[in-house]
């Protein structure tokens, strides 16, 4: 069975003409030499290396949905009817859902407590993170739960100022972003910045730990769309020839007098800035890790992985603890909130199911070595209440988050559309309201279910949150209420409490993949006493 199907995807605007497509290669069965297109293979041949990418680029955010053979619908949910953990008594006026704590704290001498076990992807360089920015770092600021600054923020920003050793001096793009969570931030949630090489060579850690007071860095050494480094597009000459000189890799080279030609004709409409790849050594990255800390200031080291294999996992988790990094990430293959190539999205890397049972084991090797384990979070494709509660029990008790990208990013986009159409903003992704939002109303208040505890939590300075941050607060106000019925569901009444036994293998592949008792199997020594007690 093929689990995915090329030849044709929304996401790079193609599709197969036939009905009847061969199911490995993607090609229709009768292709024929008269044909319009407009498959893979057609637009490719028009517009070669551009079909590579999700578009239109500024615009979207793309997913892989390549059918893995095992994820996380192949666990279900334990409840029980005996017992309640973490809560004083086992009594139903006291055990109620509206008293879980879905409180998370990760970081080993500085702890950053968040008041739901999940985080943002990290928005980095693309169009679409500077576009919706306002929303996302108050959104997540206001639900108190961590934002991460991704990869080359400084380096593309038109703004930046360099000394003569071509270390960053200012960043606007950077100072903003900052600027725009820590306005809304209470004693819930962080800021993280992310590292990856360009940024190490422009100081950038440097710079946002003793200019713009950020107290937490992140080491990137992957994420689960791609193998590769960073990409964003350029529509502009001078800009992509700005950025070459900054030292990123840009292709097709804009300083070549024929490629320049060709964009001035029309035959090329945009260039690709690419980061570079890393490298890791053991001794390198724990004196980088001592460096940030000791020299830079920085209170908090973390880690974002991807989806590489087991190797490359061992090494994230062991080194990791011997440096005492505060935060490991792990990224599963199949996300993407950026411009990550397509069929790498389909086809790389070690898919999150899969990615998170070998994370558990690596972990558990070492501490019943007794060694010390830093905290970590899975990321991969994780939209809804379920899935954080699953990724938190699978990975009990080393598991403290969960990483969300997309799911993070929709309702920003959502709420930044509510406010233009409501502001009558001509141009915009939305001149009016559509009826799937006009249904509940023509207000703010009238249209988010979030809006009047947020007027009551902050008063009149409530009419001042993008009402992109309001939908994003809303959004996790659902994933919070959700959470804490199923934790009630289960006994459990706090993050802490739940464990390996509150899910079920529904396949015995998926308990053999992931430790995890196989539904038929799980208490039935319990049970077994019980029925010869």
């Amino acid at each position: 069975m093929n689990l995915q199907q090329p030849g044709q995807n929304e996401a790079i605007g193609t599709k197969n003409r036939s009905r009847d497509v061969a199911p490995y290669s993607g090609i229709c069965t009768r292709c024929t030499d008269d044909c319009t297109g407009n498959c893979d293979i057609f637009k490719a041949s028009l517009r070669g290396r551009e079909v590579i990418y999700p578009g239109p680029f500024g615009s979207v955010i793309a997913g892989a949905d390549k059918k893995y053979p095992l994820d996380y619908s192949h666990l279900n949910i334990m409840g029980y009817a005996y017992g309640a953990k973490a809560i004083d008594e086992a009594n139903p006026d006291k055990a109620i859902f509206p008293e879980v704590d879905t409180s998370a704290v990760y970081g080993h001498n500085h702890p950053v407590r968040m008041r739901m076990p999940i985080f943002t992807g990290a928005l980095g360089s693309t169009e679409i993170a500077r576009k919706h920015w306002e929303s996302y770092a108050a959104g997540a600021a206001i639900s108190g739960i961590t934002v991460v600054i991704g990869e080359n923020v400084c380096g593309i920003d038109p703004g930046l100022k360099l000394n003569e050793k071509g270390k960053v001096t200012a960043s606007p793009e950077m100072e903003r972003r900052i600027k725009t969570y820590k306005e809304w931030q209470d004693e819930y949630g962080d800021i993280i910045v992310q590292l990856n090489v360009e940024d190490a060579r422009l100081g950038v850690a440097e710079y946002v730990v003793e200019k713009l007071g950020v107290t937490s860095i992140e080491l990137k050494w992957g994420q689960g769309a791609k193998c590769i480094g960073g990409e964003i597009k350029i529509r502009d000459l001078n800009r992509a020839i700005e950025l070459q000189k900054r030292g990123y890799i840009v292709t097709p080279d804009p300083s070549n007098e024929a490629v320049q030609a060709a964009f001035k004709s029309g035959g090329i409409k945009e260039f690709e800035r690419h980061s570079r790849l890393g490298f890791v050594e053991e001794e390198d990255f724990l004196r980088r890790v001592e460096y940030l800390r000791r020299s830079v200031g920085a209170e908090r080291v973390t880690l974002k992985t991807g989806a590489y294999g087991m190797r490359e996992l061992a090494m994230a988790i062991k080194w990791s603890a011997e440096a005492r990094v505060d935060l490991v990430t792990i990224d599963g293959a199949g996300g993407g909130t950026g411009m990550s190539p397509w069929r790498m999205m389909e086809e790389w890397g070690i898919p999150t199911f899969y990615l998170q049972s070998m994370a558990y084991r690596c972990a558990h090797r070492l501490a019943v070595r007794g060694k010390w384990i830093p905290d970590l979070a899975m990321a991969g494709g994780f939209s809804t209440e379920d899935h954080i509660f699953k990724v938190l029990a699978m990975g009990a008790p080393y598991f403290t988050a969960v990483c969300m990208g997309r799911a993070l990013m929709i309702p920003g986009f959502v709420g930044d559309n509510v406010a233009d159409a409501l502001a009558k903003k001509q141009g915009r992704n939305w001149e009016e309201l559509p009826s799937s939002v006009s249904q509940y109303g023509a207000t703010p208040e009238q249209i988010f279910a979030g809006w009047s505890a947020l007027q009551e939590r902050f008063g009149r300075d409530a009419a001042r949150i993008p009402l992109g941050a309001v939908a994003i607060y809303t959004f996790v106000d659902k994933l919070r209420t959700g959470l804490t019925q199923f934790m009630a569901g289960a006994r459990s009444f706090r993050l802490d409490s739940m464990g390996r036994s509150d899910v079920v293998a529904l396949s015995e592949e998926a308990a053999k993949v992931s430790g995890i008792s196989y539904v038929m199997d799980a208490f039935k020594e319990d049970a077994d006493r019980i029925l010869e007690s």
